[in-house]
């Protein structure tokens, strides 16, 4: 069996990142991942990324894709990794098409939508029910839509639907929303916006598409009838393929400032770690160390000396 010098499991922001710096350092590696872009393809509004005073998540991953082309990356797209295990100095992944091993591994596979967990969800899910507003807002084209959350994800669909949809009812459970500020009056002044808050979903429902759903206010239960459902309540870790590394409470891995778990040559990055600010520029950082990292342990454990690259940067 092929052994790699590192394999990076995820190609979002961290993952590519990572993939960049590893080809750089001419080592010996591959890429593991369901989808490229993770999270970012899913953003509109991005207005925080540097160089860019205004770019949207699908177009960014595209600039991400196109820089790691530069380079001859060994990529298994739409490959699911299962497991990752550890034994003496070889870790071993098993995917859902596959199994490889490395000596070192850096887990990039960032994070996967929350649910509801109402009546109605998992029988209407992609039949109006949808966690995915750039991805899938063109089809509610002019229709009543309903988006639940109240944090910047949830805002960022809302802004999106603005541009497409009649009307939206943005539900959240909290008495206020979090997102930014910026964003709440961006939402606010677009005059297509009816805020809920402090309001519970009891149940979505239609027959075979998204009709309705029911929510409750105080002791009062109201029915809006909608044609979409935009879930944005966060996210959980994907990390439940690795099961040895340390996570904290939120089953997010635990790593140090060096993107180290607490397994040797196991490196985590990006928004599947405890690391706290979510963000695509920080994931990208994380990616750079957790590569940069790998590299020098490979170094400190006999990486061969005619693979290092010439010039350190």
């Amino acid at each position: 069996m092929n052994l790699y010098d590192l394999i990076i499991v995820g190609a979002g922001p961290a993952g590519i990142t990572a993939g960049v710096y590893a080809a750089r350092k001419r080592m010996h590696f591959l890429m593991i991942a369901t989808d490229i872009g993770g999270q970012a393809s899913l953003s509109w509004d991005i207005e925080n990324y540097l160089g860019y005073q205004f770019i949207t998540g699908p177009e960014l991953v595209q600039k991400f894709k196109e820089h790691l082309s530069q380079f001859d990356v060994e990529l298994r797209e739409g490959e699911r990794a299962t497991s990752v295990e550890k034994a003496a100095a070889i870790v071993r992944i098993k995917t859902d098409k596959g199994e490889y091993t490395a000596q070192t591994v850096i887990v990039a596979s960032g994070r996967r939508p929350r649910k509801l967990g109402v009546q109605g969800e998992d029988e209407l899910k992609n039949r109006g029910v949808t966690y995915c507003a750039t991805c899938d807002a063109p089809l509610f084209a002019g229709m009543d839509v309903a988006v639940i959350g109240g944090g910047n994800a949830a805002l960022d669909a809302t802004l999106q639907l603005t541009k497409i949809a009649k009307k939206i009812y943005l539900i959240e459970v909290k008495p206020q929303l979090t997102a930014d500020s910026v964003m709440i009056e961006k939402a606010t002044a677009s005059g297509k916006i009816i805020f809920y808050t402090d309001t519970k979903i009891k149940r979505i429902y239609g027959e075979q598409l998204v009709q309705g759903i029911e929510i409750i206010k105080g002791d009062k239960m109201e029915d809006l009838s909608v044609g979409g459902i935009f879930v944005e309540i966060g996210s959980t870790p994907a990390a439940d393929f690795i099961t040895d590394v340390k996570k904290n409470e939120r089953g997010e891995i635990l790593v140090n400032c060096s993107c180290e778990t607490n397994i040797p040559g196991i490196f985590a990055a990006g928004d599947v770690t405890n690391v706290p600010a979510k963000q695509i520029i920080v994931a990208c950082g994380e990616g750079a160390k957790a590569a940069i990292v790998a590299f020098d342990y490979l170094n400190r454990t006999g990486y061969p000396p005619e693979r290092r690259m010439y010039k350190n940067s």
